[in-house]
């Protein structure tokens, strides 16, 4: 079959849901399953659509303007997740500045895209998965103008010539995901002289989730922060969450919680407060905008003296599951490089109260990610030589990497108690880990831009 055959995009969605329930050993002619990742959308593309697999700007099914995308997803008991984030295409950094939104080299080739999502389940042999759906997606206004606002964040750090610092965690739904055989993979970028790592546009992984549950399996629809898309055409969606938010500033949490009738004992009330003054009834991070963008909240006390007294923690790992992932598909980097925050700044003041001081979005730049890396590598060879564990008569200390030993993270116990263990290589069981962000390092980033 010749690709050029599918000249419409209704002979593109109709070949494409021919697909559905087809197993991939009877779909692969080219004897694509066994080259590993990017196996699947290899045979869809080759075997069932009959095209030879390439890198051009354009899109796959040029007259009908459809871009093809094989995607897996993820059943857990929370639903459907997509299981990675949906790369599009490389970023030009010498040509792409050029362009505005509509012209550029991500809308030309992704602006309608057949979606083919299939469940990826560990242990099944590739040949026995199925694609489940069909679906030809469009971006939804809402959607598109934050998207059209991401890739004018990515933009303007290439034409100022910072290329190199862009980040993932940069934009909202649309993302810059580094690209290549290996992380030193760079590019020249034209504006400074310092190479840059090659990205690709990509649709984050929060983003083709939301995707998959909203637009491909079904209709559930979520409260939305902005309620007119058109509020957005000056101002980005951040600045407009601040906005709404800064009325608030300086009042107590008692007085935010008796002004929207909120009821002590919550743990994440200074969460129900802020989806409260947005006019969100529910939680905030159940929003469509916070769902799309993984846009995580995270409470800051300020004490009085102008120090935060705790470090801030992150999901815990296993020791026999970290020493299996290498730092580019690990855990950690995959929650932290694509992750914008949403810090909910209180300060203590002298009559114990804590008084709502600001707002702050954040992501984690990219040289302060490489120091993440750092502690990560060596957290992985202290757990594969063998963690040295000596008890002092009170408490047992061990030889993970300490605050002291870099300016941005540590390893330290996340358990509930010190009999919440998990096994090591050896045989051995030890109190559960995770990494932290440094007490110092969280001191700095609420400081900077006030």
């Amino acid at each position: 079959m010749d690709a050029s055959k599918y000249r419409t995009k209704e002979e593109v969605l109709s070949r494409g849901r021919e697909a559905i329930g087809v197993p991939l050993r009877d779909m692969d002619q080219t004897y694509r399953l066994g080259i590993g990742k990017g196996a699947v959308g290899s045979v869809v593309e080759e075997s069932w659509f009959g095209y030879k697999i390439n890198s051009d700007s354009e899109p796959d099914f040029t007259e009908a303007g459809v871009e093809l995308k094989v995607t897996p997803y993820i059943k857990t008991s929370k639903g459907i997740r997509a299981k990675e984030r949906l790369v599009c295409n490389i970023i030009n950094y010498i040509e792409e500045y050029k362009n505005i939104f509509h012209t550029s080299s991500f809308w030309r080739k992704c602006s309608t895209m057949l979606i083919m999502p299939y469940e990826h389940i560990d242990g099944v042999d590739k040949g026995d998965f199925t694609i489940d759906e069909a679906t030809l997606f469009s971006f939804p206004i809402e959607d598109l103008t934050i998207i059209e606002q991401d890739w004018e964040c990515i933009i303007s750090k290439i034409r100022a010539g910072k290329a190199h610092e862009i980040s993932e965690g940069d934009t909202l739904y649309l993302g810059a995901c580094t690209k290549g055989a290996t992380s030193a993979s760079v590019r020249q970028q034209p504006f400074s002289d310092i190479p840059a790592k090659q990205r690709a546009y990509s649709l984050k992984q929060s983003y083709m989730t939301y995707i998959l549950n909203n637009y491909i399996f079904g209709e559930r629809t979520d409260e939305h922060i902005v309620k007119n898309p058109a509020l957005l055409s000056e101002k980005c969606f951040e600045d407009y969450v601040i906005e709404r938010i800064t009325p608030y500033f300086g009042w107590s949490q008692t007085e935010l919680m008796r002004k929207f009738n909120i009821l002590p004992g919550p743990k994440n009330v200074n969460e129900i407060i802020i989806a409260r003054i947005l006019g969100i009834e529910g939680k905030i991070t159940a929003t469509d905008e916070f769902q799309k963008a993984n846009i995580i909240p995270k409470t800051i006390r300020i004490q009085k003296n102008g120090r935060i007294k705790e470090s801030m923690s992150f999901p815990g790992f296993r020791f026999l599951d970290i020493i299996q992932e290498d730092w580019d598909d690990s855990s950690l980097k995959s929650y932290l490089e694509p992750t914008k925050f949403l810090f909910i700044i209180f300060k203590g003041n002298d009559a114990g109260e804590y008084i709502f001081e600001r707002v702050k979005f954040w992501n984690i730049p990219t040289v302060d990610l490489d120091e993440v890396r750092k502690v990560w590598e060596r957290t992985v060879q202290v757990i594969r030589y063998g963690i040295k564990l000596e008890f002092d008569g009170k408490v047992t200390r061990n030889n993970l990497p300490k605050q002291t030993e870099n300016r941005v993270a540590h390893v330290r116990p996340h358990a509930r108690d010190s009999g919440d263990t998990s096994p090591l290589p050896d045989g051995r069981e030890m109190t559960k880990q995770c990494f932290w962000f440094n007490r110092t390092y969280i001191e700095d980033i609420i400081s900077e831009g006030v």
